[in-house]
C-alpha cells in the first residue's frame, strides 16, 4: 500500500537514504518540444548546482534517471548525451556536489520499454549496481506525472517540482506526490533544515 502524503520531518532521512533526480525541468531548463542535444543548449536551473551540493551531503547516493527519446528519434546520439553529461558533472563537482551514476533510457515513448519511466527498469538497474540502495528509503524528485508514477511503481517517496498547485486526486488518474516544491533548491534547503533539526531533537 502506498504511503500517505507527509512532511519531510516524518521521513527521518539519514545517510542510508538515496535520492533519484529527473534531469530536464529539475536540474536544467527543459526545452519544450525539443531535446538538449549539445552542451550549449544545456542551462542549469537557478540554484540547481547548490542543491546538488546539499543533497550530496545528506544522501548516501545521488542518481539521475532520465528519459532521452531524442536518441531513439535519431536527433542525437549516445555520444552526444555522454558529452553533455560529462560537462554537467564537471560543473556539479566544481560546485561541491556529486552524482553517483546517471541512468538514461533512449527508447521512444511508444515502445513502452521497461527501462523508460514510468516503468521501473532504471531503478531496478540501480539496485543491481548499488546493493545498499533500498527503494523504500529513497526519494524520486521529478517535474512530471511520469516521474511521480515511476516513484510509485518502485516504492519510493515522491517529490514533484512544480510552480502549479498540486491537483486533487479527483482531477487526475496520476498518483499524487508525497510532497511538492517549486524548485530543486527549495526542496534541498528545506530538507537540510529538517535533517539538522532532527539531529537536535
Amino acid at each position: 500500500m502506498k504511503k500517505p502524503r507527509m512532511n519531510l520531518k516524518d521521513l527521518c532521512i539519514d545517510r542510508e537514504w538515496s535520492v533519484f533526480l529527473d534531469r530536464d525541468g529539475v536540474i536544467n531548463k527543459r526545452l519544450p518540444g525539443n531535446y538538449v542535444k549539445r552542451w550549449k543548449e544545456f542551462e542549469f536551473l537557478p540554484g540547481a548546482v547548490e542543491a546538488l551540493a546539499i543533497l550530496s551531503e545528506i544522501f548516501r547516493y545521488v542518481f539521475i534517471v532520465t528519459n532521452q527519446q531524442g536518441i531513439g528519434k535519431g536527433l542525437m546520439s549516445e555520444k552526444d548525451l555522454v558529452s553533455v553529461h560529462e560537462k554537467m558533472l564537471s560543473e556539479i563537482e566544481a560546485g561541491g556536489g556529486r552524482v553517483d551514476k546517471i541512468y538514461h533510457s533512449p527508447h521512444l515513448e511508444s515502445e513502452n520499454h521497461p527501462s523508460r519511466k514510468p516503468q521501473p527498469g532504471m531503478a531496478m538497474k540501480t539496485v543491481m549496481d548499488f546493493p545498499r540502495v533500498v527503494l523504500e528509503r529513497s526519494i524520486m524528485v521529478g517535474d512530471s506525472d511520469t516521474d511521480i508514477r515511476f516513484g510509485h511503481n518502485t516504492g519510493m517517496y515522491t517529490v514533484l517540482i512544480t510552480s502549479q498547485p498540486t491537483q486533487t486526486q479527483t482531477q487526475t488518474q496520476t498518483p499524487l506526490p508525497d510532497l511538492s516544491f517549486n524548485s530543486l533548491i527549495g526542496f534541498a534547503r528545506e530538507l537540510k533544515k529538517t535533517t539538522e533539526a532532527n539531529k537536535t531533537d
